[in-house]
């Protein structure tokens, strides 16, 4: 008989501290969504191809579908829900798709958002303004089936 442990991890998420006993086995989603009941991080293909439940790690953007949530212990988690200025205001990414109509059915839109955050973070580490064509690199792992793209990185272009 396998025996399952239970491991308590502690992690910032959204700015927060947070203490949670989870299964060995539990996915970063499955504890997003199901044990911190936050939404916004949507399943979707459930095997690293779309992005749609794409976080970030240390700044670092992820596929929480296929990331074990014990890997979260020690770390800063941040959402889409954690984006945000408080009082309804709009991370900068956020607005910048608003801005440029790049939103459609919006399912894949906090997983491009995430994705989009976290290059966005690393071009202005390096003070590096990104040409178009790295652009559409950085969001090769996402998949949106509405927008067609080009709006999107237009959108990531315009905040450099």
């Amino acid at each position: 008989m396998t025996n399952f442990q239970n491991n308590k991890i502690s992690f910032s998420l959204n700015g927060r501290k947070i203490e949670q006993e989870i299964p060995s086995s539990m996915l970063l989603i499955d504890l997003i969504r199901d044990q911190l009941k936050l939404k916004g991080t949507k399943p979707g293909c459930l095997e690293g191809e779309c992005g749609a439940c794409t976080v970030l790690v240390d700044g670092l953007a992820i596929n929480s579908c296929l990331y074990p949530a014990i890997n979260i212990h020690g770390k800063t988690v941040t959402t889409i829900e954690g984006l945000s200025g408080g009082k309804n205001a709009l991370d900068e990414v956020q607005q910048s798709m608003v801005n440029h109509g790049a939103v459609q059915c919006g399912f894949c839109t906090s997983g491009v958002v995430m994705a989009i955050k976290s290059f966005q973070e690393q071009c202005n580490r390096n003070n590096h303004k990104p040409e178009r064509n790295e652009i559409k690199k950085s969001l090769e792992g996402n998949i949106c089936r509405c927008t067609g793209y080009v709006k999107i990185i237009d959108a990531v272009e315009a905040l450099f």
